[in-house]
């Protein structure tokens, strides 16, 4: 049943032949193990920026405390000529800086996404001013105010007139959005500003 070599070269070719298949079958498993640490350490990393962002996406957003227009009379029917919106960070939100932010305006007779303009507010920007803090553009602080001033004249046909609406979606750097539906009120005779 069992052969016994006697022939000592014989004997040392089988020795080392199974000495390889064993030093083969070791780095195949070392390198199987060392790709799946691999895979494991970058799915790991993946998942946790995956969570930190969509952390972000529901934290880092922005409240709108008030939104109110100012109204034209100089033409032959009162419009509001500019949308303004107050805004504050939402709770445990980070720093928002609001030049990086997007709104989108889906108002009567237009649909368009409005940019940030350090300067002027138009058809295409929006602009900002500080009311309390620092910051005329960045929100550091939950006390921080500041006000989004958007062209109504411009963006839409003569401004918004008594009754209409605009849906605004205001769309932060990190993705995160609010919105706010502001109603113009059916009378603006005599007025020069109203609440949105």
């Amino acid at each position: 049943m069992f052969e016994f070599i006697t022939d000592e070269d014989e004997r040392g070719q089988v020795g080392i032949g199974t000495l390889i298949v064993f030093i083969a079958m070791v780095l195949v498993a070392a390198i199987a193990a060392g790709v799946l640490i691999n895979t494991a350490g970058y799915l790991q990393s993946k998942g946790s920026a995956t969570g930190e962002e969509a952390s972000a996406q529901v934290s880092n957003r922005i409240n709108i405390v008030s939104a109110y227009g100012n109204v034209d009379t100089s033409g032959s029917t009162e419009v509001v000529n500019y949308a303004n919106l107050t805004v504050r960070q939402a709770a445990g939100a980070d720093n928002i800086n609001l030049s990086k932010s997007t709104i989108q305006w889906i108002g009567p007779d237009t649909a368009t996404t409005l940019t940030y303009d350090g300067t002027t507010a138009d058809a295409e920007n929006f602009t900002t001013n500080s009311i309390k803090g620092d910051n005329a553009d960045v929100l550091v602080d939950q006390s921080d105010r500041i006000e989004i001033v958007m062209d109504a004249a411009e963006i839409t046909t003569n401004g918004l007139k008594a009754g209409e609406e605009v849906q605004l979606t205001v769309t932060t750097q990190y993705g995160s959005k609010t919105t706010y539906w502001a109603n113009v009120p059916e009378s603006l005779k005599d007025k020069n500003a109203v609440t949105l």
